[in-house]
């Protein structure tokens, strides 16, 4: 990809800097709270220099040891730092550069081939705290356990030419619940689960939540789902099914057309019931009282 439509850590814009603030690790949100005021939801954290504050503290630890002193004996500025800082963060990774036969340069996907592959990557919604903003330039996947760093970079370069220049893992282990025998189990499977956030080259904007669209927009999703998939169809279908399941087999069962189910053809049968069953009370009260005259 030409470096030219890249955008890089130096280029982003302040709602998506704003919003990578708010992904940060929530350890680090934590200790960054106990030393100073959180920023608002549409502000960063950076310093005036551009540093973060975990930024700044690297910063100066290295300063201190002396790891940043050049050949000449000069020391970086803050933000000759955070240049070098972001084109090291900016490269794009998984790919490599080879000569041809032909003598140009070709671009491959650094990684193995799998074939029949029985592993599923599903995209999920980025976590953003309430009144934040949406970090585009971050998609959060999850994916198997076994998948490491390389083969969810590798993955993403070959099947959908998607360039990455970060990846951060981590695993969310399912409770342990307690058997009948008093043993101890592991919870259900499809609730352990690696996470991989991964850094983009260019933005990605997760459709919209319903919740989060206005009665236009509502309306028009629920028109197209209508539409191409017919969901009200599908669920009269299912109450007609579910009712048919419940009604068969029953005594003087009969199935005579969808008007059965419908609500007016209920309570019409539940009245003609309860008509019957108060005719029946009263003939045998009058059959009694006439018994007891009689006797």
């Amino acid at each position: 990809m030409h470096s030219v439509f890249r955008r890089g850590y130096a280029t982003l814009p302040d709602t998506a800097a704003a919003a990578r603030t708010a992904s940060t690790p929530r350890a680090v949100r934590l200790r960054r709270l106990r030393k100073r005021q959180v920023p608002s939801s549409s502000e960063s954290d950076a310093l005036p220099t551009g540093l973060t504050p975990t930024e700044f503290a690297r910063y100066q630890r290295s300063l201190a040891k002396g790891d940043l002193m050049g050949p000449d004996g000069q020391e970086p500025s803050e933000a000759e730092w955070l240049e070098k800082l972001n084109a090291r963060r900016t490269r794009l990774r998984g790919t490599r550069t080879v000569l041809t036969g032909d003598k140009t340069n070709e671009t491959q996907v650094v990684g193995q081939k799998v074939y029949l592959p029985n592993i599923i990557f599903r995209l999920v919604r980025n976590f953003t705290p309430p009144g934040k903003p949406y970090n585009p330039y971050e998609a959060t996947f999850r994916i198997p356990q076994s998948v490491t760093k390389t083969d969810v970079r590798s993955y993403l370069a070959a099947v959908y030419g998607v360039q990455t220049t970060y990846i951060r893992t981590d695993n969310y282990i399912a409770p342990i619940k307690r058997t009948r025998d008093a043993s101890f189990s592991r919870g259900d499977s499809y609730r352990t689960y690696k996470r991989a956030v991964v850094g983009l080259v260019e933005p990605f904007y997760y459709p919209q939540a319903v919740e989060d669209m206005s009665t236009e927009e509502r309306e028009k999703r629920e028109e197209f789902l209508e539409e191409a998939y017919q969901v009200s169809r599908s669920k009269d279908l299912v109450k007609l099914f579910l009712f048919q399941l419940t009604k068969k087999n029953s005594k003087n069962w009969s199935w005579r057309n969808g008007l059965t189910a419908q609500r007016g053809s209920i309570l019409k049968r539940i009245a003609e019931q309860r008509a019957l069953r108060e005719t029946f009370v009263e003939t045998k009260k009058t059959a009694m009282q006439e018994a007891r005259h009689s006797a």
